[in-house]
């Protein structure tokens, strides 16, 4: 699959692979965050477009496009602007993308990044054929003022194929018409109740192992490695073509 950004001229991109870290996670006691392999890969899922300017935007609660006030820092234009009213912060992404024919891309915000008073709305782009820019929106969730930094990310993109989800066939059934699935939950189960019941115990096993690493590790209860698991994710940079 190939991705192309087309960087409308006289402007600029900076983008990147999502990183891994994030503040909050780095906080947590002994970066425990971490060992939630979901919440470690989702991180990296991806491209985040950053702010090429800082500024401020704020909200008086209001509908109107003048409800939403944005203060470039000083000698700077403001990536944002107020667009659509009712309470909407608007950034303009500065070029095209171009993908196959079979890809879309996701707009979101930057994934486990939580902000108070405001949150990332989410799109979805056919990016194998439009000639149409996008914009990245964020909407407040209460009157008050918010700030991004120069080189904060504001934006995630990550490509989908386009027939997955149509192609997908959904049901439900009872978990004891997997035998074998059944078997390993109810052990998995088992396992936790007593790991935490342990764990307080400094002197047991639980207690020297910290967390269970199952899940991590790739391996179900029976200690079969799974085909495929995957614990890291690097994803190519955008490069100037030719």
């Amino acid at each position: 699959m190939k991705l192309t950004a087309y960087v409308i001229d006289g402007h600029t991109l900076d983008i990147r692979p999502a990183p891994r870290e994030r503040d909050w996670m780095e906080r947590t006691d002994q970066r425990y965050a971490y060992r939630c392999l979901p919440l470690d890969m989702a991180n990296v899922h991806g491209w985040e477009l950053l702010c090429q300017t800082g500024f401020s935007a704020e909200w008086t609660g209001g509908d109107a496009l003048e409800d939403v006030k944005v203060t470039p820092d000083p000698g700077t234009l403001a990536p944002a602007v107020s667009h659509f009213g009712y309470g909407v912060l608007t950034f303009h992404v500065p070029c095209l993308f171009r993908s196959d024919a079979a890809v879309e891309l996701m707009v979101t915000g930057p994934i486990n990044r939580p902000r108070d008073g405001i949150t990332a709305l989410t799109g979805v782009v056919e990016t194998g054929w439009s000639p149409y820019p996008f914009t990245m929106n964020w909407k407040f969730t209460r009157p008050g003022k918010v700030r991004f930094e120069a080189g904060e990310p504001f934006c995630h993109l990550l490509p989908l194929h386009r027939p997955l989800l149509e192609e997908v066939s959904a049901e439900w059934r009872p978990l004891s018409e997997a035998p074998d699935l059944h078997s390993q939950y109810h052990a998995w189960t088992h396992s936790r109740g007593h790991f935490l019941q342990e764990l307080p115990d400094p002197e047991s096993e639980a207690a020297r192992e910290q967390w269970q690493r199952g899940y991590f590790r790739g391996v179900d209860m029976r200690g079969c490695p799974a085909e495929g698991h995957r614990v890291k994710l690097r994803l190519p940079k955008f490069t100037r073509a030719g």
